[in-house]
């Protein structure tokens, strides 16, 4: 089995339909979350294999590949492959999983 890292745990600020954070496009979101993540710890981002983002219920302007158009849109190296999964509830156990296999 390969070997997944956790550097650390950074979310966005929840949201509802309407509310403050209706005018912030997600991918924009989910970029302040890997700029966050970059920021906060001390290791060279091009060492980053892969980006597996959570998303549940991907709809609107969720449904275009949420975590690899975050990538492009924060300070990560563009050349990190990223994917999107929503598995509702699960969807951070499933991340986890595919980090870990070889």
């Amino acid at each position: 089995m390969a070997t997944a890292y956790i550097v650390d745990a950074v979310r966005t600020a929840g949201g509802r339909r309407g509310g403050k954070l209706a005018g912030v496009h997600p991918v924009d979101l989910g970029a302040a979350v890997f700029d966050a993540i970059a920021d906060r710890n001390q290791f060279d981002t091009k060492a980053i294999d892969d980006v597996i983002t959570g998303c549940v219920s991907q709809g609107g302007q969720q449904t275009m590949d949420l975590g690899r158009n975050a990538v492009l849109a924060s300070k990560l190296p563009d050349s990190i492959p990223a994917v999107t999964i929503d598995r509702q509830c699960g969807s951070s156990q499933q991340a986890m999983m595919f980090a870990a296999r070889p």
